[in-house]
Formats: structure tokens, C-alpha cells, sequence
């Protein structure tokens, strides 16, 4: 009988109306103690939000209700929250860039034809592709000047672009006139930025690629080719001149010394002659005749010293023809008619000789005839 439990009683209609009420009490005293707490957490939270950070290189625009009230620079800063003030951080330093006639991708570049073609000064179309590189100066101008500044940066590029290509023809965009295309669009731009106060500078326009249509590459490639090699031969040409020009001259000027140093030394001469002369003259004057002696020798000298002499024995002296020319007749003639020639006689056969008598004296041999030496020269005065 201890085991056995009564069934429990359900609770009356009442006694569950008491204990919902009881429990809707307990809530609504929670919430009449929490709803301060959570006014004072959630304006907490709404003022923190007011804190922000401005990276290095960055400017930071405030507003406060639209309206432009400060700047800051990079660190931990703090601002009324939204909706009383905003910021507008703005890197001021960083490069930016610009594509004008196609686009970067990780399949290579892609080329954009409507802004690639362009009409140049002497009506051909050349396709121009151009980066240009910017930065922006006042944060601003960038912000609240225009809609979208980097957009119309884009635009305003290919207007200048077209603008310096329009007035150039197609033979300097695609050889020499490339680096005044690029200053001409430089400048063109960046006046169209100013006037529209953008606050963006450029700061560099580099010509990618300028090339004629696809459809006659192949032959502009060949007049391109056919300019670079006039201009090669141009330049050698010019080298060889600057290289023979100097030559020439200095051929010249050694020639002109060489004519001045004959010159000096022919009047020299001439002025030693004049003295000479006049110093034979004055000794002339003084003694007649040993000058004219004196001068008869120095000329006999002068002449006898450039031939040949030959000095004959005076038994010869009446037959000298058989003689002549002795010095030619030299090589050819024998050496016995040779000895003939010049006055010896030739030699005897041999023959035994004569028994000796007793007393007499052994025979002499016959005297040959000995030249007479030739008179030296005497000593030029």
C-alpha cells in the first residue's frame, strides 16, 4: 500500500492564468531594469564608431554634414559617428595608371580597337596604344569635383592622344615623332585636368605600341625597314666625311709647310749665292787676274771631278784613237789586248834560257812603264 501514488491533480484554469502573470511580472520588471543598460551600450557602441585609422601616405577628408570641416594624416584619429561626420581616406602617394587602347589581363594585353584607332595629320590610320601615369594632389578636388576622376582622366587621355596624333603625320608617330607625341600629350592632358579641377598630376605618358592597321603592316613594315636603312647610310656616310675631312685637311696643311720650308730654304740659297757673288765680285775688282785664275781652277776642278781620266805615257799621245772608249771597251776586250791598249806590251812566249857566258851578269827584266798618278782634286773653297 506504501508504493501505490495518487494520481496527480491537473492545475486548475486559474492557477495557470496566476503563474503566467506571475511570470509576465518577472519579464517586464527585467526589461524595466535592462532597457537603460541597453540605451547606454548601443550610444557607447555609436560614439566608438567614430574611430578610424589613416594608413601611411593617406589623407583623410572630414565632413561633417556633407561639408568639408578638416584633414588628417596617418595614425589613430577620432570623428563625430555617422550620420554628423564621415571620412574619406585618399592615397596620395601611390602611382596609378591608366590604359588608353587596350586592357591588362592574365591571358596577356587585349586590344581595345575603338580607342586604338586614330586618324593622323596626313590622313592615315594608325593604331596608338598609350599608359599614362598619374597621382592625386588634392584629395578634395579628387573627391568632390567630379563624379568619377578616374574615368574622366581616362577620356580626357584619349582625347589629348588624338589631339597629337591629329597634328603629326604617320612617318614621325612611327619612327622620330614618338617622344614629341608623348610630351605633346603629356601637356594637352594635363591642362585639361587643371580645367577641370580634378586635383590629379601626371606624372609620365609612355607610347606602348603605334602601329598601321593589320591590313598593311607588311608594307609599312617595309618603308619603316627601307627609312631605317637610308638613314644607316646616312650616318655612315657622315662618319666616312668626319673621318676623311680631318685627313684631308691636315694633308693639306703638311703639304703648305713643306711649300713654306722649300720656300725658306730656295731664298736662303739664293741670298748665300747673292753674298757669294758679291764677295768673288768685290775680290774681282781688287786683283783681276788671280780672281780670274782662281776661278779658271774651281771650274776645271768642278768639271774634271764628274768624268773619267786616263793618263796615257807620251810616246802614245800622238795615236789615241785605237784607245777609245777605253772604259767600255774594257769588259770585252782580252786580257793581252787589254795590257796592249793601255801602252804595255804583251807578253813573250817562253822560251829556254841562254846559256850564261862566264863573268856576265844575269839579264833584267824589261821596265814597264809606270802611270803617272792622278792629280788630286784640290779642296773646294
Amino acid at each position: 500500500m506504501s508504493d501505490f501514488q495518487f494520481p496527480r491533480q491537473r492545475p486548475s484554469q486559474a492557477e495557470i492564468e496566476a503563474q503566467l502573470r506571475e511570470k509576465q511580472a518577472q519579464v517586464e520588471m527585467l526589461v524595466r531594469r535592462a532597457w537603460p543598460v541597453a540605451i547606454v551600450a548601443a550610444i557607447g557602441l555609436w560614439l566608438a564608431s567614430g574611430v578610424y585609422t589613416i594608413q601611411p601616405g593617406e589623407v583623410g577628408v572630414v565632413r561633417h554634414f556633407g561639408l568639408e570641416v578638416s584633414r588628417s594624416g596617418p595614425g589613430l584619429h577620432y570623428r563625430l559617428p555617422w550620420p554628423i561626420q564621415q571620412v574619406n581616406a585618399v592615397n596620395v602617394e601611390a602611382i596609378r595608371r591608366a590604359e588608353i587602347g587596350f586592357r591588362s589581363g592574365e591571358g596577356g594585353p587585349t586590344r581595345i580597337g575603338h580607342e586604338a584607332h586614330m586618324l593622323t595629320g596626313d590622313e592615315n590610320i594608325v593604331d596608338a596604344q598609350l599608359i599614362v601615369q598619374y597621382r592625386v594632389t588634392d584629395p578634395t578636388k579628387y573627391l568632390f569635383r567630379l563624379k568619377d576622376a578616374d574615368e574622366t582622366l581616362r577620356a580626357a587621355t584619349e582625347v589629348a592622344l588624338r589631339s597629337a596624333v591629329g597634328k603629326s603625320k604617320i612617318d614621325d608617330v612611327l619612327t622620330t615623332g614618338r617622344s614629341q607625341v608623348q610630351e605633346q600629350t603629356r601637356v594637352f592632358l594635363q591642362a585639361l585636368l587643371d580645367t577641370y579641377q580634378s586635383g590629379l598630376q601626371v606624372t609620365a605618358v609612355n607610347l606602348q605600341v603605334v602601329d598601321p592597321p593589320e591590313q598593311v603592316k607588311d608594307a609599312f613594315q617595309e618603308v619603316v625597314r627601307a627609312r631605317e636603312d637610308r638613314e644607316r647610310l646616312i650616318n655612315e656616310s657622315r662618319a666616312y666625311r668626319e673621318d676623311i675631312l680631318p685627313k684631308a685637311r691636315g694633308e693639306a696643311q703638311q703639304v703648305l709647310r713643306a711649300a713654306e720650308g722649300f720656300k725658306e730654304q730656295r731664298t736662303l740659297e739664293a741670298q748665300g749665292d747673292v753674298a757669294r757673288f758679291v764677295s768673288v765680285l768685290t775680290e774681282y775688282q781688287k786683283s783681276r787676274d788671280v780672281t780670274r785664275d782662281r776661278l779658271h781652277l774651281e771650274t776645271i776642278e768642278r768639271v774634271l771631278a764628274r768624268v773619267d781620266k786616263v793618263v796615257m805615257d807620251s810616246a802614245t799621245s800622238g795615236n789615241t784613237t785605237p784607245f777609245l772608249p777605253l772604259r767600255r771597251n774594257e769588259a770585252s776586250v782580252p786580257p793581252p789586248l787589254a795590257a796592249a791598249t793601255r801602252g804595255a806590251p804583251p807578253p813573250a812566249a817562253a822560251q829556254p834560257p841562254a846559256p850564261a857566258k862566264p863573268g856576265a851578269l844575269p839579264p833584267t827584266a824589261p821596265s814597264k812603264p809606270t802611270p803617272a798618278p792622278a792629280k788630286p782634286a784640290p779642296a773646294k773653297p
